[in-house]
């Protein structure tokens, strides 16, 4: 039999490093980047939410999960987790990351209304 000579994608590499490492923040991050590369959302908010539940404080995460509830049509769990994000970035004196938030945030409390 054939060894595959296909390189590994990036979403194949990174769930083999998730399954290796759980608790790594920064892989569980990039997977869940990769997973909406590829538009599966539902998996990419899975991702995201660990991220959360590892590192609480992880701003960029609540972004990237708020764009992921946002494009699953989820527009009040998306804006609480924005407003979540909104505090931590704050505390954390992330002002890029709010900057982005507040964009976010505008478009869907405008869109929704």
């Amino acid at each position: 039999m054939e060894e595959s000579t296909q390189p590994k994608s990036q979403l194949d590499a990174f769930q083999e490093l998730a399954a290796q490492a759980p608790g790594n923040v920064m892989v569980r991050y990039s997977l869940g980047l990769e997973y909406v590369k590829a538009k599966r959302n539902t998996e990419a908010e899975g991702e995201f939410r660990e991220v959360l539940h590892l590192k609480p404080d992880y701003s960029a995460a609540y972004r990237e999960l708020g764009k992921v509830l946002t494009a699953l049509e989820r527009f009040a769990e998306a804006k609480t987790i924005y407003e979540k994000g909104l505090d931590v970035a704050c505390q954390k004196g992330d002002l890029q990351t709010k900057k982005e938030i507040e964009v976010f945030l505008n478009r869907i409390t405008n869109d929704g209304e």
